[in-house]
């Protein structure tokens, strides 16, 4: 399914500054997922929130993009207010805590 520009609810289950679970990594901004969603690592599809600026448990927005990752199978929606957006630059600049770690582009 196509997610560009659909309004989606993400359940938000790594707010704003937490510590991934398994990883020294520290969270810059909210990341969840869409429940009941799968994407194909078996796992439900994750969801980057920008432009909210305080921890959250739920969110409900529009998505702008999507990064698909070129080695990986765990693609992520970047979802956003729906009056605001960003260009290929901020979002990389944005998720570049953990997508440094994937080799990835940005699809609109």
């Amino acid at each position: 399914m196509n997610y560009i520009g659909k309004v989606v609810d993400v359940t938000i289950d790594r707010p704003l500054h937490s510590k991934h679970p398994n990883h020294e990594l520290i969270y810059s901004l909210n990341y969840g997922h869409l429940n009941g969603i799968f994407a194909p690592d078996g796992e439900e599809i994750d969801a980057y929130v920008l432009g909210v600026t305080k921890p959250i448990n739920t969110f409900k927005g529009k998505c702008i993009a999507v990064i698909h990752r070129l080695d990986d199978e765990d693609d992520k929606l970047v979802v956003a207010p729906e009056n605001m957006d960003f260009s290929d630059k901020e979002i990389k600049e944005l998720t570049e805590f953990q997508e440094k770690f994937f080799t990835s582009k940005i699809i609109r």
